[in-house]
């Protein structure tokens, strides 16, 4: 939501008018980081790929992909390494996907049948553990319609619902009063000038014959201020309405049960036989998983769209993330089937304030660990600091804000923006110097989407999948390190930072943003994970 920003800032306008020590000298270090300055904005083509780019060489704070595989990896061919995706549905049939799905070797698609008895039929590409949903409810709304947890519990999640659902109703009218206004103004001016398509320079040099004309030109002015044509702002109010008007429909509704079609008890981790094998995306609005994928795996070597982080990569799809929040026990089973299947990095960008079964998460998590899997987890998208206790994100590697992590298999990645300098921390981004790890690119990221189409898509769950990607890298080339080492690579090795950067409302140093205090680095790890691997 954070595109709509922009346009509570009109709201507001229009009612005051009525790395490790042992490779450091190899590595770009915090002296000439500290000197890194863009001069110039990004070309269209380095905007598409930013998040490949390198820190010195690009002046951005990329994750030197493109400097890795030139200068690094080359012609070098690791292992091929299982990755898992747990996310909404993806597309199978995308042309830069396709060629990089995990294919069950046991299952006979379309029979029918469970053929190598895993409890999961027909689960050639993965599992679709929501079945033909896809709408639901947020966690807390849950708690409330179905009374879920203690009395505690419950108050706290009904003080969460209320205003959510007042903001929600309020904006869908701001929303409608907005697009009613910019839109009308846009048909008045077109005709004052007699132009379909008018720019910025075009209002600047009309002279207003009264001032309701003033108005109107000021409102478009705003507007066009803002870095987008009119057409496009008519089209994001839409949308953003929209996005609201579903919230109240589906997120926020008491009375909507979207669980109903697929048929088990969500709350029963014992009711199981329930979903099908078939994870691909069933709306093509369902795009989440489709651009996560990508930046992960996208074919390398097949010259179109977009080229994932990882190659030598075979792609698991676990569709276990509705439009909603997650259930937690699809994400305990996801988790468990991943890693039945073989996946040694497993890659989770979803996120929720509540978790009334956090506990079969964790313990899934637990066997992850017990079976060497890392888990790449986004740090979510409230722009709040993770230490602070009233802030939750589930699932995560903590019993409580105090309790140490409970394995070391468990990566939490924040997201940066283009941008390097102090806006280079994503404004929505979550921190915490004890719940976050480290900080990966996750802002205007290019990439796939269903239908074999391409675009541009921001979160933590895009910053996710770029360290998954890493993480892929690492153990297809170096497959003797554990995931705990390879955890240990990705953070020690990351870029240090030598900066106070903008997060809430004030400035901070970026090394206590989390626990690396740095930004991911494909190069640098591969230097390091190249000297671990000598040493074992």
């Amino acid at each position: 939501m954070k595109k709509y920003q922009i346009y509570f800032l009109l709201i507001g306008i229009l009612s005051l008018t009525g790395i490790s020590g042992t490779v450091m000298a190899q590595l770009p270090n915090s002296a000439s980081l500290s000197s890194v300055s863009r001069t110039r904005p990004l070309t269209e083509k380095e905007a598409l790929r930013w998040a490949h780019l390198d820190p010195i060489q690009d002046t951005v704070p990329g994750m030197s992909v493109d400097r890795a595989y030139a200068e690094l990896i080359k012609k070098r061919k690791g292992q091929p390494v299982l990755v898992a995706i747990i996310d909404s549905g993806i597309d199978l049939a995308h042309e830069d996907l396709k060629e990089v799905l995990w294919k069950n070797p046991k299952e006979i698609a379309g029979d029918g049948i469970d053929n190598d008895q895993n409890g999961y039929v027909d689960d050639m590409h993965g599992y679709n553990f929501l079945g033909g949903s896809y709408f639901e409810q947020l966690e807390f709304v849950r708690i409330v319609s179905k009374k879920l947890g203690n009395t505690e519990l419950q108050k706290k999640a009904s003080a969460h619902l209320e205003p959510l659902v007042e903001e929600a109703r309020a904006s869908v009218l701001q929303f409608q009063q907005i697009e009613q206004l910019v839109s009308t103004a846009h048909q008045n001016i077109q005709k004052k000038l007699r132009k379909k398509n008018y720019t910025q320079e075009d209002l600047e040099n009309y002279k207003p014959q009264s001032e309701e004309e003033e108005q109107v030109l000021g409102l478009l002015t705003q507007v066009m201020a803002m870095g987008q044509d009119i057409p496009s702002a008519l089209a994001d109010l839409q949308e953003g309405i929209s996005y609201y008007q579903s919230q109240m429909e589906y997120n926020l509704n008491l009375e909507f049960d979207g669980r109903k079609p697929v048929g088990d008890n969500p709350y029963d981790l014992k009711d199981l036989g329930y979903g099908n094998g078939n994870p691909s995306n069933q709306l093509e609005e369902e795009s989440h998983g489709t651009h996560v994928a990508g930046i992960l795996a996208a074919n390398r070597s097949n010259r179109k769209g977009v080229n994932g982080v990882a190659e030598n990569v075979k792609l698991m799809a676990l569709r276990a993330v509705p439009d909603g929040d997650e259930y937690d026990k699809d994400i305990a089973l996801a988790i468990r089937y991943a890693v039945d299947q073989g996946a040694k990095v497993i890659n989770a960008s979803f996120g929720k304030k509540f978790s009334p079964n956090a506990s079969w998460v964790q313990e899934a998590l637990q066997y992850a660990a017990s079976k060497d899997v890392l888990f790449v987890h986004a740090a979510g998208n409230d722009g709040v600091d993770l230490d602070n206790p009233e802030n939750s994100n589930y699932p995560n590697d903590q019993y409580s804000l105090m309790a140490s992590p409970m394995n070391d298999n468990y990566v939490t990645v924040g997201a940066l923006t283009p941008n390097y300098g102090p806006d280079m921390v994503a404004s929505f981004s979550n921190y915490g110097k004890g719940r976050v790890d480290i900080f990966a690119p996750g802002d205007e990221i290019y990439s796939s989407l269903p239908n074999s189409n391409y675009g541009v898509e921001g979160g933590t769950s895009m910053a996710a999948p770029a360290v998954a990607g890493m993480a892929a890298v690492i153990r297809s080339l170096y497959p003797q390190l554990t995931a705990v080492q390879v955890k240990r690579v990705i953070l020690d090795s990351g870029l240090n930072i030598p900066l106070q950067v903008r997060v809430g409302d004030r400035e901070r140093s970026f090394n206590e943003l989390c626990s690396s205090g740095k930004i991911a680095n494909l190069y640098t790890a591969l230097l390091l994970a190249d000297q671990v691997a000598e040493k074992k």
